[in-house]
C-alpha cells in the first residue's frame, strides 16, 4: 500500500507541470500586449508607463522558453497577476473567495457521497420493488433538473413561502459578530470559526443558511452518484463469490456490506472525487443563486469583464485540483480493492 501511493506522490509533480505548461500554452493565443495583466501586480503600471516598455521589462517578446521559465517562477511564488473584477491581486482573490467555496463543499460533500451511495445500494438490494422504483424516478428527476431550476424553486418554497432557510451566508445579526472585533476569524469558513469562537448562535444562524445550497447541491448530485452505484452494485450481486457467500450461510447484511458494496465501489468512486472537487472549485450557478460570494460567483464575474489574470488563475486551481482529487480517487481504489496497489 505504501509503495503504491509513493508511486502515486512521484508521479504527481509531473501531472502538475502538465497541467502548468497546458494553461501557459493557451496564454500564448493571445498578444503580449493582452498578456500584461497577468503580469502586472499592480494596477497603476498599466496606466502610467508606455506598454512596450513593460512589454520589454516583463519579457514578453523572449524566445518561448525564456518566458515559460519566468511565468513559473512567478506561478511557484503566487504572483498571478491582479484581478480587475476582485480588485486585488489574483493570489488574494482565491484566499478571499476559496473559504466561501469550501464552507460551502465541504458541508455537501458527506451528504451527496454518503447519500447517493446509500440510496444506490438500497435501489440495487430492493430491486423492481417500490423503493427501487421510488429512487430511480427521484434519481431522473434531480438529473434532468438543472441547478438553477432547483434553486430557485427552493428558494420560493421554503424562503418565499415558509420564510425557512433564507439567502446568503449570514442573518444581520450574525455578519454584525463576525465583523465585530470579538470575533477571531481564524479559517475563514463561518461555521468553523464560529466553533473556535464558541459562538453558537453564529453557528446556528450559518447552518441555517447552508441548508438550501447544500440540498440544492446534494439533490442534482445524488442523481448520478445513485445510477451508477446502483448499475454497479446490480451486476456485483450477480456474481460467483456472492452467491457462495449466500450458500455459505453468511446473512444478508453481511454479504451486502462486506462482500458486495465494497466491490461494487470502484465506478462510484470515480463520481464522487470528480463530483467533490468540482465543489470545491465553487459552483457558479449555486454560489449565484443563494448570494454565496465564492470561487464560482468571482469566475462568473471574471468571465463576464474578461478578467484574463482570474480566468487563467481559476483554469490553473482547477487543474490542480482535478489532479489532486485523482490522487485521492487511487488511493481509495487500493485501500478498497488489493489487486490495484498490487498491479
Amino acid at each position: 500500500m505504501l509503495a503504491y501511493i509513493i508511486r502515486r506522490l512521484l508521479m504527481l509533480p509531473v501531472v502538475v507541470l502538465g497541467c502548468i505548461i497546458l494553461v501557459f500554452a493557451v496564454m500564448q493565443l493571445l498578444s503580449p500586449y493582452e498578456r500584461l495583466s497577468i503580469y502586472c501586480s499592480n494596477p497603476a503600471e498599466l496606466k502610467n508607463i508606455d506598454f512596450d516598455v513593460l512589454i520589454e521589462r516583463y519579457g514578453l517578446n523572449d524566445p518561448i522558453y525564456s518566458q515559460f521559465a519566468d511565468w513559473f517562477w512567478n506561478v511557484m511564488h503566487g504572483e498571478l497577476g491582479w484581478s480587475q473584477s476582485a480588485a486585488r491581486p489574483v493570489m488574494g482573490a482565491f484566499m478571499r473567495f476559496m473559504p466561501v467555496s469550501a464552507e460551502l463543499a465541504l458541508w455537501s460533500a458527506l451528504p451527496i457521497i454518503l447519500g447517493g451511495i446509500w440510496l444506490g445500494s438500497l435501489s440495487a438490494v430492493k430491486h423492481n420493488k417500490p423503493i427501487d422504483h421510488i429512487t430511480r424516478i427521484f434519481a431522473i428527476t434531480g438529473w434532468s433538473l438543472p441547478t438553477f431550476v432547483a434553486g430557485l424553486l427552493g428558494l420560493f418554497l421554503f424562503y418565499g413561502i415558509l420564510g425557512w432557510f433564507p439567502p446568503g451566508q449570514l442573518g444581520l445579526g450574525a455578519s454584525a459578530i463576525v465583523r465585530s472585533s470579538q470575533f477571531v476569524n481564524y479559517t475563514g469558513i463561518i461555521t468553523l470559526d464560529a466553533v473556535l469562537n464558541w459562538n453558537w448562535y453564529v453557528f446556528g444562524d450559518a447552518l441555517r443558511h447552508l441548508v438550501l445550497p447544500v440540498f440544492t447541491l446534494a439533490y442534482v448530485s445524488w442523481a448520478l452518484l445513485l445510477r451508477v452505484t446502483r448499475a454497479s452494485m446490480l451486476e456485483t450481486l450477480r456474481q460467483d463469490y456472492v452467491t457462495t457467500a449466500r450458500a455459505k450461510g453468511l446473512e444478508e447484511k453481511v454479504v451486502i456490506k462486506k462482500h458486495a458494496r465494497r466491490n461494487a465501489l470502484i465506478p462510484t468512486i470515480t463520481i464522487a472525487g470528480v463530483t467533490v472537487a468540482f465543489l470545491f472549485n465553487g459552483l457558479v450557478i449555486t454560489e449565484t443563486i443563494f448570494d454565496f460570494h465564492g470561487l464560482g460567483r468571482w469566475a462568473a464575474r471574471a468571465a463576464q469583464t474578461f478578467d484574463l489574470p482570474a480566468l487563467l488563475g481559476y483554469l490553473l486551481f482547477n487543474g490542480v485540483l482535478i489532479v489532486f482529487a485523482n490522487l485521492i480517487v487511487d488511493v481509495m481504489y487500493a485501500y478498497i480493492d488489493p489487486r490495484v496497489r498490487l498491479e
